[in-house]
């Protein structure tokens, strides 16, 4: 007869039936989800020799601690009944021990805030692959030197005392010695484990205007960045010009429309619209740190939907057309006016309205950046707006350009867009 821990689901399950009718139903579930590893764990030589098995439940260490002093009640109640099922296939012992799982986790050292390896590697990975010149126009040693103490490091090469004569000789003096990209493996900079402020440094200084004076080669090396960086909770935001250039710090994402940016970028790409990338960058930098430039943004982000999805549906505008009309141009497209809601469909003056106030949207946002925006000069008495209010702004111009954009998707247009 084989011994059940060769074979242990089928007793398990029998357990779990008999834990069901006698109510037992959270130790029923654990034994259900949990992970089963069986083993032997001891011998005893009475009766001509006794084995026990242990049938290891393995939950997630967060399960496990939650669980308390409760795993001591679960254990009791499954073993007793495992032990019932097994008894007439076994002379042996059989107990039941819930266990913590334990899993590679090679980011575990890292804490909340901190950049991941892989978040790194990819954006390295980036400017390799588009043979981007980290130093930009500066040699080096002169790069790094906004960042490190060169004379403090270590250098390679007996012949120096420092890294900065390290690297002079053999990026500057013998340029052919190392490859371009030698910087992303030195261990004494160590860009890949090392702190992640250090790393975020780097990023800065990499689009810093001194060091990239071409401001759209700027631009998609931030989004770029900032792709990666977002997943980590991390954003380069503009903190001033130098010379009409952006300067950029890092920062981590709060409250500050993480979800409402990032749902406009999901819009953008479902529109193909590259255009509006330039203006979603904008909003996500500003809405902290000048909210009447997100607010005034938000207003341009909706107007550069709206031509987005009239232009690819063949429905003409003039260059000088406003919001407003261009608004109503798409919700008589799209067939949003509140009139074409049937009287006879439920819920009908609800839907109405809400179409009505979802129309107004885009009229007050034009509204508040006359008021408030960016869009006009101020006195020296007046009090701009606060970052909640441009929050609100944002949300709201996000809401109508996904909503017209799901629709614009569900409902075919008349003309199709010609091909280019």
């Amino acid at each position: 007869m084989a011994e059940p821990a060769e074979d242990i689901e089928p007793f398990l399950a029998t357990t779990a039936e008999m834990l069901i009718a006698e109510g037992m139903t959270s130790a029923a579930d654990l034994l259900k989800t949990a992970a089963i590893r069986t083993g032997e764990t001891g011998y005893d030589n009475w009766n001509g020799g006794t084995y026990t098995f242990t049938v290891f439940l393995e939950v997630d260490p967060a399960t496990f601690a939650q669980l308390g002093d409760g795993r001591a009640v679960l254990e009791e109640q499954i073993g007793v009944r495992l032990k019932a099922v097994v008894e007439s296939r076994s002379s042996n012992w059989y107990t039941v021990s819930i266990v913590p799982n334990v899993t590679p986790r090679p980011d575990w050292r890292e804490t909340k805030g901190d950049l991941s390896q892989v978040v790194r590697r990819n954006i390295i990975d980036g400017l390799k692959l588009d043979n981007v010149a980290w130093a930009g126009r500066l040699e080096d040693v002169e790069f790094l030197e906004r960042i490190y103490d060169l004379r403090k490091l270590p250098s390679h090469d007996s012949r120096f005392e420092d890294a900065a004569g390290d690297i002079w000789q053999h990026r500057v003096n013998n340029p052919e010695d190392w490859s371009g990209d030698w910087i992303y493996g030195d261990s004494r900079f160590n860009l890949i484990g090392g702190p992640s402020d250090a790393f975020l440094r780097f990023l800065c200084e990499v689009v810093h205007p001194v060091v990239r004076p071409d401001r759209n080669e700027v631009l998609k090396l931030v989004q770029q960045f900032n792709d990666q960086l977002r997943q980590d909770g991390w954003s380069l935001v503009e903190q001033e010009k130098i010379a009409g250039r952006p300067r950029y710090v890092a920062r981590a994402l709060g409250m500050t429309g993480g979800r409402s940016v990032s749902r406009a970028r999901s819009v953008a790409d479902a529109l193909d619209a590259g255009w509006m990338q330039k203006e979603i960058e904008r909003l996500e930098n500003a809405v902290e740190r000048d909210p009447a430039l997100a607010i005034g943004t938000a207003k341009d982000l909706v107007e550069s939907c709206c031509k987005s999805i009239l232009i690819k549906r063949g429905v003409a505008f003039t260059s000088s057309a406003g919001l407003p009309d261009l608004t109503k141009l798409l919700a008589k497209e799209l067939k949003l006016v509140p009139e074409g809601v049937s009287e006879q469909a439920r819920g009908s003056d609800a839907v109405k309205h809400i179409l009505r106030n979802l129309s107004a949207i885009t009229h007050n946002l034009a509204e508040l950046r006359g008021l408030y925006g960016s869009g006009h000069g101020r006195d020296g008495q007046h009090r701009g707006l606060e970052p909640r209010h441009a929050r609100l702004a944002v949300a709201s111009a996000v809401a109508f350009i996904d909503f017209v954009t799901e629709t614009h998707h569900r409902r075919p247009a008349d003309v199709i867009e010609p091909a280019a």
